[in-house]
This record gives structure tokens, sequence and C-alpha cells, in this order.
């Protein structure tokens, strides 16, 4: 998975240069009247749909229906669908599939252009200067470029997506989205791929500033149709919008006859006038990109963001340090009482010397571990239990309802993270599975005595926070670290099986020691069952390797990512806004 999709190669200044310098030649506007629906621009159609676009909300946007000639549309998509060679890209931001020679239309070239003659009339009709005019009359947001064209199409399959952003980049004046599903299945909202608009709230800033948040939860969902434009204009730190996952249907066959649920469109951008035409106004685009940076940069800010991360500093007189520490420090070992806390969650094979030995080795040589069944088969069936049963009864749908009738919180902005998120309480009130971990076991001196014997690390402070990521909703953007290095720890309860080692069949029919070893003979028969342990998680991996890989394109997600820094990585989301739109 990369953070930021590769440099399109080809992709210059313009769809071809001759056709814009013929266009730029031209002093009488194209007929392309003949390609839309027949009555679109009627002045009660005009009136209907400036009305509409300024009462709406969350914030400003139009929806037309029929936009374009039904004939000339089923044209573009064959013409696409025949000429143009897809393939799937995916960041932490979006999964979509782009063409290779189109992944914008100022890529094209002569060749490509013979191929595509319906695709180049829709962009001629889209940019002329009676629909320019038209959609300047219904948004008001000013005179538009007919000289600058910004188009691109986008293929979602079950599984895409596009995660929350505002589209501000550069001299966009307004973004459309205009629907190419079959147009002989018609689209059913549950399939999802929906366009969603998310309401934001002016907040202080901590520099006397204000700061203009995203809620965590969308106020409109716009569901594909075949013929279907919607746009809005593009308002820095506040058009934030979404593409909802394309959902896989229940069973193959279903999905193939639903014409595979394809969400296929084209997304462009109207930018401000160039130089030269009417309504340019020097220095307009450089105020633009300022006012633009400014507010991304107090969208950057943090204060309003949750969960907060806040270390809490290890007792002075706790020991933490591992055995890479010093050679005088005298080597630390887990005492009776610390077995017998930790005896209540964890396996007993990782409380042994031997084992906490093979777990600091892989450590030290790989910097990361992957351990197996840590949590004790009992603890293990009162947590799956548990979540079997909370899983069953559906959360409800908005971020003031889950944290008003449960203990859960909502992670928030959504342009940087959303799920739901638990915290360590001191409550004395009775605790179910989850809450035991993250109140008693993970922030325990013994788990951290456990934890800085097995990787060699020194311990300083320690924050513990439960996630429960929901389907279809929650993610979290990749994010950097500044400061010391940290040690991370990930503790996956998932229950259900299909993320990639379905091993839950197993776990509760293996016999495990329950009570530590207390002689020689015990400890050479835990030896023994880890090592047995040991090869069958080898196999079982490696099958779930071959599954996995077949079943590739079946992605579930719910990964756990870690990926290295790149040096233009400030530039990602401009780069991706760039190209994917909605």
């Amino acid at each position: 998975m990369k953070r930021k999709s590769e440099a399109i190669e080809g992709a210059k200044n313009g769809i071809l240069k001759s056709a814009k310098q013929k266009r730029a030649k031209e002093s009488k506007p194209v007929d392309i009247t003949g390609c839309f629906r027949d009555g679109l621009f009627d002045t009660k159609n005009l009136k209907t749909y400036t009305k509409d676009y300024a009462t709406s909300t969350p914030y400003k946007h139009a929806v037309i229906h029929d936009l374009m000639n039904d004939s000339l549309l089923r044209a573009v998509r064959a013409g696409v669908r025949e000429n143009v060679h897809f393939t799937p890209k995916e960041t932490d931001i979006y999964k979509i599939h782009q063409s290779g020679d189109l992944a914008n239309l100022d890529g094209l070239d002569d060749a490509a252009l013979e191929r595509l003659p319906s695709l180049l009339k829709l962009r001629e009709a889209l940019y002329s200067p009676a629909f320019r005019k038209y959609a300047e009359a219904i948004t008001g947001a000013g005179a538009l470029s007919g000289k600058k064209t910004d188009m691109a199409i986008n293929v979602y399959t079950p599984g895409c997506h596009l995660l929350c952003h505002d589209d501000v980049i550069g001299s966009r004046r307004i973004s459309y989205i205009l629907y190419l599903p079959d147009p002989d299945i018609p689209w059913k909202e549950e399939w999802g791929g929906a366009l969603r608009l998310y309401p934001t709230t002016k907040l202080p800033g901590g520099d006397g500033g204000v700061t203009t948040v995203p809620s965590a939860d969308f106020a409109k969902s716009i569901p594909p149709a075949w013929n279907q434009l919607s746009f809005f204009a593009v308002q820095p730190g506040l058009s934030f919008h979404d593409v909802e996952e394309v959902y896989h249907a229940p069973t193959p066959a279903q999905q193939e006859k639903e014409g595979g649920r394809v969400r296929m469109a084209i997304s462009g951008w109207f930018h401000i006038p160039q130089e030269g035409e009417d309504g340019y106004i020097p220095g307009a685009e450089e105020k633009l990109a300022l006012k633009s940076s400014l507010v991304q940069l107090q969208g950057k800010a943090d204060e309003y963001d949750f969960p907060k991360e806040t270390a809490t500093p290890v007792p002075a007189a706790e020991t933490t340090s591992g055995p890479d520490d010093s050679e005088e420090d005298e080597e630390e070992t887990l005492e009776a009482e610390d077995i017998d806390f930790l005896l209540k969650y964890l396996t007993p094979t990782y409380l042994t010397p031997d084992t906490i030995e093979q777990v600091n080795a892989h450590f030290q040589e790989n910097s990361a571990v992957s351990i197996d069944h840590i949590l004790s088969a009992k603890f293990s069936a009162r947590l799956r239990a548990h979540i079997e049963a909370v899983e069953s009864t559906p959360l409800p749908s908005t971020a003031a309802e889950i944290e008003a009738t449960s203990p859960w919180r909502v992670a928030k902005p959504p342009h940087k993270h959303r799920f739901l998120y638990l915290e360590p309480s001191t409550s004395g009130a009775e605790k179910n599975p989850v809450q035991e971990l993250v109140d008693d076991l993970l922030p325990s001196k013994e788990f951290r005595k456990w934890l800085a014997i097995a990787t060699g690390c020194d311990i300083e402070n320690f924050n513990v926070l439960g996630r429960r990521f929901r389907r279809g909703a929650d993610y979290a953007l990749a994010t950097s670290h500044e400061g010391e290095s940290r040690l991370e720890v990930c503790l996956g309860f998932t229950p259900t099986k299909g993320w990639g080692v379905d091993d839950d069949e197993e776990e509760e029919g293996e016999e495990e020691e329950e009570e530590a070893p207390k002689s020689k003979k015990g400890k050479k028969a835990v030896k023994a069952a880890a090592a047995a342990a040991k090869a069958k998680a080898a196999a079982t991996k490696a099958a779930a390797a071959a599954k996995a890989a077949a079943a590739e394109e079946d992605d579930v997600g719910g990964h756990e990512v870690y990926m290295a820094a790149d040096d233009e990585d400030a530039s990602a989301t401009s780069d991706l806004q760039s190209r994917y739109g909605g």
C-alpha cells in the first residue's frame, strides 16, 4: 500500500494541444445543446436548480438528473469500456480503479482521441460557454474557465472507497461528478458508492482564530444514478465529502446478476478563469492558494482531535528495564506475584523464561514480533462471548447516539480518522472483558514488566486505547510520529473468520496449562508444547497465505499497516485530490 499514488506518465498541459489552440481561436461558441437533454436550459429548470442549490445543506450543492443526451452518454460509456484499461490503486485514503492511459483526460493524445470521439464531445459540452454560464448561474460561484479543463474517469468496484476530504487545491472553483453506472441495471442505494457531504462547525482556535471542524457523521447522502450530475462550489475547510464504500453482494452469483456493482463516474473541476479569458483577475489564483493554505493549516490543528494521545509516566520507583540495558544490572525476571496476575489473562507458555527469551531474540533482530494466542483459552472464551453478544446488537448510526448509549467514544475529525474508542477508566463498576484489558491488564505494572523483558525496551510512559472498527464506516489515515521512539503494541481480538488466519475453531480445542509450571518436568512439557504449537502455527500461516493470495481481490481490510516515510508525503493529499475527487 502506498501513501501517494505514482506520478501519471504523460499528463501534460492539455487534452490535446491542437484542440486547445483551435478552441482558443474560435470566436463563435460551438452549438452543443443537442448533447444535453431537451429542456435543460429552459428558464424554469434553471430557476428550480438555482433555488434548490441555494437552500441545500450541509453546504450548497445541486443534483441534476438526466443531464446529457442518453445516446451520447451510452456511447461515452461504451467507448471507455472498450478502449480504456483500468488498474486498481490504493493508498490509506482511497481504493479505486484508475486508467493507465487516461488517469486524467489532459493526458490524451491523438490516437486515444480517435478511439474516444464521444468522450471528447462530452468534454466539449461540459466546458462549453453555454454550460459554464448555466453552472455559474446556479452556484453563483463566479466565472469559470473554458480553457483549463480537468476531468478524470474513476471506477469503484466492491470494496472501493474514497475517504473524507474537501477537494481544495489550486484554482478549483466547482467540483462535479457525472455518473456512468450500467444504464440498464439501476443502481440501488444499499450497494453503497454514495457521495456523502459532511457538515462543519466553527470553533475558537488556540491562536485566537477560528477552526472549522467537520462532523464525524455525514449529513447528506447522494447515491449514484445513471446520467446524474452532482456538483458544488469548492470551499476551503467547508466542502468535506467522501465516497461511501461499494459493498459486495452476498454471493458472487448475485453480484454478477447486478452487473458487478461497478460505479463508473467522470469526476472533474471547473477552475477560475485563466489569463486571456473573460473574468480573469490577475493574482486571483495566488490569493486563492494562500487562503486554502491558511485554512488547511488551521485544519491541521489537533485541539479538536479525539482521542487525545496522553502519556502516563511510569512511577519512578518502578523498574522496567529489559535485559539490554546494562551488564551491571541484575537480569530482571517475573516474580511469583507477577505471574499470578498475568495468568488471569495470558497463555502460560508466554510466561516461561525460555519463551520470553525467544520473543526477545526475535524482537531484537526484527524490531517487531507477532505472537499468536497470547490470551489464555479461558479468558479468550469470555472475551469472544462478550464481543459476539455485543456485535449482535446494532449500534446507533450517529456519533451522538453512540456516545450517549454506550461507553464508546467516536474518533474525529473524519478527514483524519473515524473509529470507536475506549479509554481506561478508574470506575469501580463491574467490567466486561474488553474493559478488563483496557483498564486492568495493559496499564498494569506486571504487563509492563513482561513487555520490558520480552522486548528489551525501557518503558518510561504509556498510553492505552481500545479501538473498534465498524464495517464500511471506520478507518485511520496514515500519521507520522515525531519525538522519541516508542514501542507500539497492538492486541487484536477480532473473533470473526475471514481475516487471513482462521484458527478460532482450533483454539478452544487446544489443551493449555492454566497454571505456571512449578517443576523441571513441567517446564520441559511446556517447552515441547510451545515447539509443537510453533510448528502448527507455521503450517497454518502458510495455508492462510496461499488462501489470502488467491482471494486478494476480495480483501476485507482491517489491516494494521506501517509505512515508510515519503520525502514528498506533504504533497500526497494534494496529489490525490488533484486526480480523484468524488
